[in-house]
């Protein structure tokens, strides 16, 4: 057989090479519509039962506002405020709800193209990632929130206090907190996003870990500067008081302590081999 018979043509091999990634972006687009259209249906849902969902998130200070003798009072300022943000509350929510969804379309992406231990390997993480996001978020509302925003009342100035003996027509400077909805809406979902992100810190470590770009001893000698970082990581994600500062960055510590013991215990370190 002649080598013109056996060799192909400079266009044939284009053609050839051209048709898997013309595969791979048709199966792309696919799951990418899928993905867009989990959103969209969520956003949907979210707006139509964003005044629920918002109550649901203003509760807690609900709660802290019934505790100092106070009632509960919102407000927005601009006519369209209350509008947009019942229209980012509801983009927000709806990223959270579809994330399990739209991370099972990469998993269908990703996956054929790998090995089956690599499947089992990224698997754990795949299905560990929401869980940890939700951990977070939860941590933040039930027990952050609350005392962050106990601290932030705690300076009002002669509100629902009265001095024993004194004139009621006596002339006090009063004040009280009035939260805007949009402003509320912005440190709520930045607190709950500063905790459920901090929370993924064991699967990023242990994903640098199984590619061995970290190991256990590595992360352990380096602890004075992860504490450091946790702080200021905390100071820049959370809003400019210390209870939530702290009540964040020791979850990252904690965290930072059981992603080396994981790694301990699930990689092997290398040996070091003598010349």
């Amino acid at each position: 057989m002649s080598d013109q018979e056996t060799t192909d043509t400079p266009e044939e091999e284009i053609e050839e090479s051209s048709a898997p990634l013309l595969d791979h972006l048709i199966e792309l687009r696919s799951r990418l519509i899928w993905s867009v259209a989990y959103i969209i249906v969520a956003f949907g849902v979210c707006l139509v039962f964003a005044d629920p969902i918002y109550n649901f998130l203003a509760q807690p200070f609900v709660d802290v506002a019934i505790a100092n003798g106070k009632e509960p009072t919102m407000i927005f300022t601009g006519l369209q405020d209350k509008f947009f943000v019942n229209i980012r509350l509801s983009f927000y929510v709806a990223l959270c709800v579809t994330f399990p969804m739209v991370a099972m379309q990469i998993w269908k992406f990703v996956a054929p193209g790998l090995y089956n231990n690599e499947r089992r390997a990224f698997l754990p993480f795949l299905l560990a990632t929401p869980i940890l996001f939700t951990l977070g978020a939860a941590m933040a509302y039930y027990i952050v929130i609350p005392r962050a925003w106990g601290f932030f009342m705690s300076f009002e100035v002669g509100v629902a206090t009265e001095m024993a003996g004194a004139l009621k027509d006596e002339a006090a400077l009063q004040i009280q907190s009035l939260p805007a909805v949009k402003e509320y809406l912005g440190l709520t979902i930045l607190l709950m996003f500063a905790f459920a992100l901090s929370f993924q810190l064991p699967v990023l470590l242990l994903l640098l870990a199984k590619v061995g770009f970290v190991t256990a001893d590595g992360l352990a000698g380096k602890r004075k500067y992860a504490i450091v970082g946790a702080f200021v990581f905390a100071m820049f994600m959370t809003p400019p008081d210390p209870l939530s500062q702290v009540l964040l960055a020791l979850p990252i510590i904690v965290l930072y302590e059981i992603s080396i013991l994981i790694i301990r215990l699930t990689t092997k370190e290398p040996e070091e081999v003598d010349v």
